[in-house]
């Protein structure tokens, strides 16, 4: 009997997947990483005893494991490696709601749109809001701490999550955390998984705090000459309040939507901002005027509505300009930032990036936490065009990192920008990082090649 063989003959039938054809979809998350290797199976765990089984084999035969949730990520963290094992946790997608205690029990595999629905059931909300809530999963947002479009006002997953079941790199299964909002006891482990990429251990439960659903919205919608008129009204802006939502869209990403799908969209401004309030009542009214004061000051034209389907319209409009971009061309896909007050700075970097190397990089951002996705057009058919991309990829995250940014808010280091990290965190904290890397999987099995 072959270790594969042991693998497949201690999982239930079906579990463990071994036929190449059927294995293709698992090497690739969105990031399409066209160096991604041939796993040797794909086991699809459909419990936590499955997971500690995979590991535990692959611990004993020192095999490569990369866990992945639905493939929605953006940089590569769920890539197959040769030989390896992919244990994918899009079984595991069960969610209960404990109203009493305001919490989702989800397991990995559960959509964030999952967990939002089942809370809203219940009058309660779960605000992390990523563009592709519909699609992607609770593990894979754990994974990279995702963000999202709320986030401005609400936080990101690490602010939401309570408690994690995790299966360590030896196979044990620890739980961290719980239903408590307040606990400090030991050593904070519990937020050391959230944000590591699969590196450090294979979640298989999350305890996430819910709160009450959100109130009524007003919209705004700004059209700007340029994306720099955009950007200095959003410091504006976040001087002095925080909206519910403050987004940006530059004149190719407005033109990308237009051409997937038409919505109305002012094909020749130079940027767009769409901000919510959902402040109660009167200051709901004054937030949205200090938001058109520093907008027109900008000389921007503006409108406002109130009228929740008319405000979600615009929304929806920039959540499409991911799949809108993916219309145009090969993507190298950025996920840089920098403090709200420099993000004019690091738009104009970016712009004059995309001029010296003679591409095209369309930019949509949740601006108001100087998050900024530019994402980079290539002809992957054309090598001086896929050449030039790279190196506009890489002196985009080059910029972030001079302006005391970051290369990745919220889509993870993955194996994208894992050249990248050593730049922003220095010697001494990669160093650290290493250890604690050590110390938890000694062997090195877990998503290699992710981050480090």
């Amino acid at each position: 009997m072959t270790s594969v063989d042991e693998l497949v003959a201690a999982l239930p039938d079906g579990v463990v997947l071994t036929d190449p054809d059927g294995m293709e979809k698992y090497r690739f998350d969105w990031s399409r990483d066209q160096t991604a290797g041939k796993p040797l199976a794909v086991v699809r765990a459909e419990d936590a005893g499955q997971v500690q089984t995979t590991i535990r084999w692959a611990a004993a035969h020192d095999v490569p494991v990369v866990p992945r949730g639905a493939g929605s990520g953006l940089s590569g963290g769920s890539t197959a490696v040769d030989g390896g094992i992919v244990l994918s946790l899009e079984r595991m997608n069960a969610v209960e709601i404990d109203t009493a205690c305001q919490v989702a029990i989800a397991e990995p595999g559960a959509f964030n749109a999952e967990v939002k629905a089942a809370a809203a059931e219940h009058g309660l909300w779960y605000p992390p809001d990523p563009s592709s809530f519909q699609i992607c999963s609770i593990g894979g947002n754990v994974a990279t701490n995702a963000g999202g479009l709320c986030c401005v006002k609400y936080g990101v997953t690490t602010d939401y999550v309570l408690g994690l079941d995790v299966v360590l790199a030896d196979g044990t299964l620890i739980t961290l955390g719980g239903k408590r909002i307040k606990d400090v006891a030991g050593l904070p482990l519990l937020k050391l998984f959230v944000g590591s990429e699969g590196t450090l251990g294979i979640v298989t439960r999350a305890i996430l705090r819910l709160v009450p659903q959100q109130g009524a919205r007003s919209t705004l919608v700004a059209t700007f000459a340029t994306v720099r008129a955009a950007a200095d009204a959003v410091v504006t802006m976040r001087s002095t309040m925080r909206p519910s939502m403050l987004e940006l869209m530059d004149r190719p990403s407005i033109n990308a939507v237009e051409d997937y799908q038409p919505m109305g969209l002012d094909r020749a401004a130079g940027a767009l901002l769409i901000a919510q309030s959902d402040a109660p009542a009167a200051a709901r009214t004054a937030e949205m005027e200090t938001m058109r004061a520093a907008c027109e000051a900008q000389g921007a034209e503006v409108f406002v509505t109130d009228d929740a389907d008319e405000g979600e319209m615009f929304v929806q409009a920039r959540r499409a300009s991911f799949p809108a971009l993916e219309r145009r061309g090969s993507l190298l896909l950025e996920d840089v930032g920098a403090p709200v007050p420099l993000l004019p700075d690091l738009l104009d970097a970016i712009g004059a990036i995309a001029a010296k190397h003679d591409v095209e990089i369309p930019v949509v951002a949740h601006a108001g936490d100087g998050n900024t996705h530019p994402n980079i057009v290539y002809d992957a058919g054309d090598p001086d065009s896929e050449k030039r991309a790279r190196q506009a990829f890489d002196e985009v995250m080059a910029a972030a990192i001079a302006l005391g940014g970051t290369i990745t808010g919220e889509h993870g280091v993955g194996r994208a920008k894992r050249g990248a990290l050593p730049d922003q965190l220095g010697p001494d904290v990669m160093a650290l990082t290493r250890r604690v890397k050590d110390a938890l999987d000694p062997q090195g099995i877990l998503n290699p090649g992710a981050g480090f």
